[in-house]
């Protein structure tokens, strides 16, 4: 395959993975190769390409003589994933903090922002993306290239769709709280309390069905 066809089967990857993500297509669905074809305006071998990339990173599985459906993770896999993102989104911490910028800081309070923005205005859909393009930009700060391409990854294993990362209201405005802590910690050049709000961030996702009373100084 040439390196053109390569990067082209990588972006239709990339386009699909970003769609199961978003729950446009929900854990145990089938993928009919035809209307793949017609949503993303690709050939048949394209679309099978992809598939396989994404059957790869256990996004969707292949089941022989019946075709692809979007992978159905289960409680221990998600809790082995969640103790994996811990460990590498930790160890990122000290380079982010170090390579961030006052350019890159206002970027991220920028982000954090339209997050908060998104709970009263938004839709599940729209917080999902605003908090992607936070944790993308956090994330592209760390110096170790290869170690926030398996952090992706990962991320792209964790439950589909939106509504299944905040179960309430009170978990969609603790994130909210978060994501700011984040950039403070960042702004103090504070790692170490970088490393401990990242690890309750990533936690957190394991109690997303309680709703906890806001930490004393917590904003609204």
């Amino acid at each position: 395959m040439s390196v053109k066809a390569d990067s082209a089967t990588g972006n239709l990857a990339d386009r699909m993975a970003r769609d199961i993500q978003a729950g446009v297509f929900a854990p145990g669905m089938w993928l009919k190769q035809i209307d793949l074809e017609t949503r993303y305006e690709a050939k048949r071998m394209e679309v099978r390409r992809a598939l396989d990339q994404l059957a790869l990173k256990r996004l969707v599985r292949h089941v022989p003589n019946r075709g692809y459906h979007v992978h159905v993770p289960d409680d221990r896999q998600a809790e082995e994933v969640r103790e994996v993102r811990l460990i590498l989104e930790t160890a990122a911490a000290g380079s982010i903090v170090a390579n961030a910028t006052a350019a890159d800081i206002a970027a991220l309070r920028v982000l954090a922002q339209r997050f908060a923005d998104l709970i009263l205005e938004g839709t599940l859909l729209d917080l999902y993306e605003a908090n992607i393009a936070f944790h993308a930009k956090l994330l592209a700060l760390g110096s170790n290239r290869e170690l926030i391409n398996i952090l992706w990854e990962l991320r792209g294993r964790g439950p589909s769709a939106p509504v299944t990362q905040w179960k309430t209201r009170a978990r969609i405005e603790q994130s909210s709280r978060e994501h700011f802590r984040m950039v403070e910690a960042i702004a103090a050049g504070d790692a170490a309390g970088l490393r401990l709000l990242t690890a309750d961030h990533i936690l957190q996702t394991a109690l997303q069905t309680e709703e906890r009373p806001p930490a004393q100084g917590d904003g609204a």
